[in-house]
């Protein structure tokens, strides 16, 4: 007759010994798929910003590849291209479009100056507020008084109605960074996520970045008229157009553009065609 309490001992000792073994695992890989990002892997994160977080957070780091990548997973529509080559094409873009808003390179050592994207969070004029972001005409989205919405984050938003739309679309309602638009530079995932919604999100009659670099983008009969063309060039007219393109002389326009074609080199990837806007049209004018 078989010992039944031998055995039940040495299964009970085996299920205590393999179930907190499976558990760790699945929860393991459960956060490698949380934490992981196949267009771009930490180690190339770190490599393309060797000086992150250099400048107004360098005693707590504030820009991480974490925080990056939870980001993303409010965005499907970003990267979404199943073309290789347009992915790592719209991440540089991407990631040199945030570079230049963030840089802190010196203009004296251009050998590195590319190397210093995310180095800043907020718009360093205005640490004390600046009351020229307010658009008090806008009813929808009006600014709170003793509020300042100057740049910040990745992609610098700026002005109340950029603040309230995010807020609106991502948080649920308009007033969350109405009345505090600080939270850009105190919660780091949203940070990067009101970056990454500037660049999915189409504000008419612009197309939106991503619609631009994964080559969804076609420009209408007015748009032709007006010298846009698929490409970065388009980017730069929809990011600050007004300040850099249509023949505008402006050392903005050239750094944004050859932080680009860093970044393409960076990342292997050839930057494709139209990559200026000189002979663009800006929105709005």
């Amino acid at each position: 007759m078989p010992n039944y309490s031998a055995m039940q001992i040495i299964l009970s000792f085996l299920i205590r010994m393999i179930l907190p073994l499976l558990f760790v695992s699945c929860l393991s890989a459960k956060q490698d798929r949380q934490d992981s990002f196949k267009v771009l892997s930490k180690v190339e994160w770190d490599a393309l910003f060797p000086h992150i977080n250099g400048g107004d957070s360098v005693s707590t780091p504030f820009y991480k590849y974490e925080a990056f990548v939870a980001a993303t997973k409010r965005f499907p529509a970003f990267l979404s291209n199943t073309s290789e080559e347009l992915q790592r094409r719209e991440l540089a873009a991407f990631l040199a479009t945030i570079s230049h808003e963030t840089g802190g390179g010196d203009e004296k050592v251009m050998a590195s100056f590319y190397d210093y994207g995310l180095y800043y969070k907020e718009e360093l004029t205005c640490l004390k507020g600046c009351d020229h972001y307010s658009d008090t005409t806008n009813a929808y989205f009006p600014p709170v008084k003793g509020k300042s919405y100057h740049g910040r984050g990745p992609i610098q938003l700026s002005w109340n109605y950029n603040y309230g739309m995010f807020s609106e679309q991502v948080l649920g309602n308009k007033d969350s960074l109405l009345k505090k638009p600080e939270l850009l530079v105190e919660d780091a995932e949203l940070s990067f996520a009101s970056a990454i919604w500037f660049w999915t999100t189409p504000q008419d009659p612009k197309p939106s970045c991503h619609e631009v670099m994964s080559g969804k983008w076609v420009p209408n009969q007015q748009d032709s008229l007006l010298g846009r063309k698929p490409g970065f060039g388009a980017v730069m007219n929809i990011v600050n157009g007004g300040l850099e393109c249509g023949g505008v002389s402006s050392i903005r326009n050239k750094f944004r553009l050859q932080y680009y074609i860093a970044f393409c080199k960076k990342l292997g990837v050839d930057p494709g065609e139209n990559l200026s806007c000189d002979g663009q049209k800006p929105y709005g004018m």
